[in-house]
């Protein structure tokens, strides 16, 4: 098998840079979908129902666009197609989804709207998202791989903080917070619309610049023939013989997904409360409150970045694994004490060093524990599994919980600071390599 030469920094930043387009469309989804559907009128206990869609979408999307693609070849290419499409959708229902209130329709007819619009979102932003973890595979060498996923990594915590700020920023330069019951300010209208326009301008840029192998080239790269066997790997043998690593590191991101799509579902209720003392959705406060989660959300992106410089310090994984989750949960379990908006920072940033081991940890583990297996690609798309069968579990129980625990959307951060330490116990019954 040929190898693969070494690549240009342009050249592999040029293979990611559209994914700072597609962050900045998940970053909106993720700061703003629980808002808008509680502007448009959604009960509080119904709210993580909505969220059962981006994680769904995941699990189904994913896996097919990986598989097709994989069969694709073309003359634009063989992942290119699948991102230009998914991105085209998403930059139509980025424009339709945010004004679901301002048709006219009745609240239940614009839910029904919105959640319409939501799946078409979810699917798309999948479809363009998975080509570029793809792409790097395809393309660079294990050499580079490291530098490669790294440039990745930062565009999208870029991307994250340019969606996740741009309400507060369009407010501040004085667009209107400020709506008629069940529609949705301009504000954030706006933030999807300039959001929209970034992504396609970021996924032609990558369309234009990069070059996918053609078929007999990709071929003698990738030792085709060599691999014929595994592609023929049946997903339900691969999980009845996956290392025993596997599953205790999938006990462990149940719980901190769950948590996390409770942060995502509530904190925007959850400041309101805390901070502006309102639970009314209509009132001018809760639309300052959902602008000042974007900048909390960006500050949790922030302090991500910050401790995953310092992950590499320890030097015993587990530990660093268990102590980033308590940290996270720790974070979640100050958001309610803290009725000042900066003081929020601080558990923000707690937040993130959660969700900097999240994003790191796991397939650390995984990856290492299926050294001498094969099928390497086959059980990274199975393990996808935990991070989205968690969110769905989650979102179907959200309400339940909420009323549990009183319907005061704060004390959902608790339940989520709470899932993060169970997950950073669960960490112990893992055995590294």
């Amino acid at each position: 098998m040929k190898q693969r030469p070494d690549l240009s920094f342009w050249k592999l930043w040029n293979l990611s840079f559209g994914f700072f387009g597609v962050q900045i469309a998940y970053a909106l989804q993720s700061a703003n979908i629980s808002r808008i559907f509680a502007t448009l009128g959604a009960d509080p206990h119904n709210l993580s129902y909505f969220w059962i869609l981006p994680p769904l979408m995941g699990i189904i999307v994913q896996p097919i666009v990986g598989s097709l693609s994989d069969k694709t070849w073309c003359r634009f290419g063989r992942r290119i197609p699948y991102l230009f499409v998914g991105a085209a959708v998403a930059v139509l229902v980025m424009c339709l989804l945010p004004n679901a209130g301002s048709f006219g329709m009745a609240v239940s007819t614009a839910m029904i709207f919105g959640l319409i619009a939501l799946m078409f979102l979810d699917t798309s932003i999948n479809m363009a998202m998975q080509p570029f973890k793809m792409l790097v595979g395809d393309t660079v060498n294990e050499k580079q791989k490291s530098l490669a996923y790294a440039i990745q990594s930062f565009l999208c915590n870029a991307g994250s903080v340019v969606g996740f700020v741009f309400p507060f920023f369009f407010t501040f330069i004085g667009i209107s917070n400020v709506a008629p019951k069940g529609v949705v300010p301009d504000s954030v209208i706006y933030s999807f619309y300039i959001g929209a326009a970034i992504l396609i301008l970021c996924v032609i840029y990558t369309t234009a610049k990069v070059k996918e192998m053609p078929p007999k080239e990709y071929a003698e790269y990738h030792g085709l023939k060599e691999d014929d066997k595994e592609d023929k790997a049946n997903w339900f043998t691969l999980l009845r013989n996956a290392p025993s690593t596997f599953w205790k590191v999938g006990l462990v991101q149940f719980f901190c997904w769950a948590g996390f799509l409770y942060m995502w579902t509530y904190t925007t209720g959850a400041i309101a409360e805390t901070c502006w003392h309102t639970t009314d959705k209509a009132s001018e406060a809760f639309q300052e409150a959902g602008n000042w989660v974007g900048i909390l959300f960006a500050v949790q992106a922030v302090g991500s970045v910050l401790w995953a410089v310092v992950l590499p310090q320890f030097k015993n994984t587990k530990l660093a694994y268990s102590v980033s989750l308590i940290l996270g949960g720790i974070g979640f379990a100050l958001v309610p004490l803290f009725e000042n908006q900066y003081v929020q920072f601080i558990p923000f940033l707690l937040i993130g060093c959660g969700w900097a081991a999240m994003l790191a940890m796991p397939f650390t583990f995984v990856t290492n524990a299926l050294e001498g297996y094969g099928h390497m690609g086959a059980y990274l798309g199975l393990f996808n599994g935990t991070i989205c069968i968690p969110q769905i579990v989650a979102a179907l129980l959200g309400g339940i919980i909420l009323s549990l625990v009183g319907s005061a959307e704060a004390s959902m951060m608790y339940v989520a600071g709470a899932s993060l330490i169970i997950g950073a116990a669960c960490v112990t019954v893992i055995k590294e390599r």
